[in-house]
């Protein structure tokens, strides 16, 4: 991922955040066949190893866990994102050299992709995906709400996902590069935007010094 130094993120508690936040991740193998990807939900699990262990799970009738992935594996996880319309810009008055831009987060999370099949495993990891997700729920739904055989029959239809997190690379791009009047255009342009993760962005805009 192309990050000049002024977006790069490092703060691993900001990346753990952005890719929480994401909820939604792809999943990129090289193989021999050639690149492949499939949209996923995953959790992760911070307390295992240095940069923390993701998991999910695939279709078992998806070929990208039978293809064998050459490499890392790559996880993109994509945060807030927003247009940003030069008309917001206090420097399209002064002399007009502006262009639309993009503001947005990332993280790419890169490690070795392992596959499995174990009932208690996929069924540990399915249990923990769906509280995830669940848990702001007012009658939050369990898999053990389910009957024991119909989960078991549907545990047999997908692969389980655990990914070890070797290196991660974080971008926050938040018009760090703009002057304080132009960044205080962009945050008030989007603290008025109809989108609520719009009106998200313009609060992770850098506020003017002092």
């Amino acid at each position: 991922m192309y990050t000049p130094p002024a977006f790069r993120e490092d703060d691993p508690a900001i990346l753990r955040s952005i890719m929480r936040e994401a909820r939604l991740a792809t999943l990129v193998t090289a193989t021999a066949e050639g690149l492949m990807a499939t949209p996923l939900p995953l959790f992760l699990d911070a307390s295992e190893g240095e940069h923390g262990v993701l998991y999910g799970h695939l279709a078992r009738a998806n070929g990208q866990w039978k293809a064998a992935p050459i490499g890392e594996a790559l996880v993109l996880f994509s945060g807030l994102d927003a247009y940003i319309t030069p008309s917001w810009y206090a420097a399209k008055a002064e002399h007009g050299k502006v262009v639309p831009t993009w503001n947005y987060e990332a993280v790419h999370a890169y490690g070795v992709a392992e596959f499995f099949d174990d009932p208690e495993r996929l069924l540990a990891a399915v249990t923990r995906l769906t509280a995830l997700y669940e848990q702001k729920r007012a009658e939050p739904w369990s898999v053990s709400d389910a009957p024991e055989s119909f989960v078991a029959a549907q545990l047999r239809g997908i692969v389980g996902l655990r990914l070890p997190i070797t290196r991660l690379e974080g971008k926050r791009k938040m018009s760090q590069n703009r002057s304080e009047a132009d960044r205080a255009g962009v945050a008030a342009g989007l603290a008025g935007s109809e989108r609520p993760d719009e009106r998200r962005v313009a609060d992770l805009i850098p506020a003017p010094r002092g």
